[in-house]
């Protein structure tokens, strides 16, 4: 693989509410167009950090690789805004595959092919007793998350993913796009070797029903997300017995799904109608 990571700030002028002229970074959106075996197959709207994970989690989460040794070279060349894939032995009827898509609300993508939604059938999440998290290891990783540098710390407009192993951060990845993100954290598992079974996935973006079915091609039980969750990531995530943590942030959470995979450590609630003292 090339390591062709481009730069993932650009500095503009602005004009703000005081009538100042001033420098401010913003992301570096660029388009990546995807050729596989010298075949077209999607432009992806990405900052470009790590293309080639970004170009590997996507066919994997596609369902058009299995393994890392299906894919022979990927090549990104940002001149020319495109990333060459060579397989091993080819898609089969990819064609096929790829023409029936389902439109997402996901950005930075904007489809999902038809037959990852099949698959889920033959999806095995490790059960309860393996897959676990307690009150405080959320709270440590979100803290972690909280205190680290990142694009959208200085810039905004970006989506941020991690995977950890229990209160550790393995990978941490921005993108344009949720899907962009999440797509690298896979590509990233793919080359290291690394399984999700006992792992906690974490987003900044919503959990939709994409988003649940990615995380659980990747085996990962347990997700965490700064944001809310569909009736359709919901519906799925039961389906699959994974953990679906949303609206996370400091020291509040809501837990959606898989309450027997969470040791909660319940904190006092707040008092609505505090007792005034009667003096007298």
């Amino acid at each position: 693989m090339t390591h062709a990571g481009a730069p993932l700030l650009r500095s503009i002028e602005i004009l703000d509410q005081h009538g100042t002229r001033r420098s401010l970074q913003i992301p570096a959106e660029r388009p990546l167009t995807v050729f596989i075996d010298k075949r077209e197959l999607v432009t992806l709207m990405t900052l470009g950090a790590r293309p080639e994970l970004l170009v590997l989690g996507y066919l994997l989460n596609q369902r058009l690789i299995d393994r890392l040794e299906d894919v022979q070279a990927i090549s990104v060349d940002w001149d020319v805004d495109a990333a060459a894939v060579s397989t091993r032995a080819g898609v089969v009827d990819l064609q096929a595959r790829t023409a029936r898509r389902t439109v997402t609300t996901g950005c930075g993508q904007g489809t999902v092919f038809g037959d990852a939604q099949e698959a889920l059938d033959a999806i095995r999440l490790p059960d309860a007793r393996a897959a676990r998290i307690t009150q405080g290891q959320l709270y440590a990783l979100l803290d972690t998350l909280r205190q680290r540098d990142s694009v959208h710390r200085r810039a905004g407009s970006v989506h941020g993913c991690a995977l950890f192993k229990g209160t550790r951060m393995l990978v941490f990845a921005e993108d344009v796009g949720r899907h962009n993100a999440i797509d690298t954290i896979a590509g990233w598992m793919l080359v290291h070797g690394v399984d999700g079974a006992n792992k906690v996935f974490f987003t900044t973006g919503r959990l939709t029903s994409e988003m649940v079915i990615k995380a659980a091609q990747m085996g990962v039980p347990i997700v965490v997300s700064r944001n809310g969750v569909t009736a359709m990531g919901h519906d799925l995530a039961t389906r699959l017995g994974m953990s679906l943590f949303g609206r996370a942030g400091n020291r509040h959470f809501l837990c959606y799904t898989g309450f027997e995979r969470f040791d909660a450590e319940p904190e006092p609630a707040p008092d609505a109608h505090p007792v005034r003292a009667v003096s007298g």
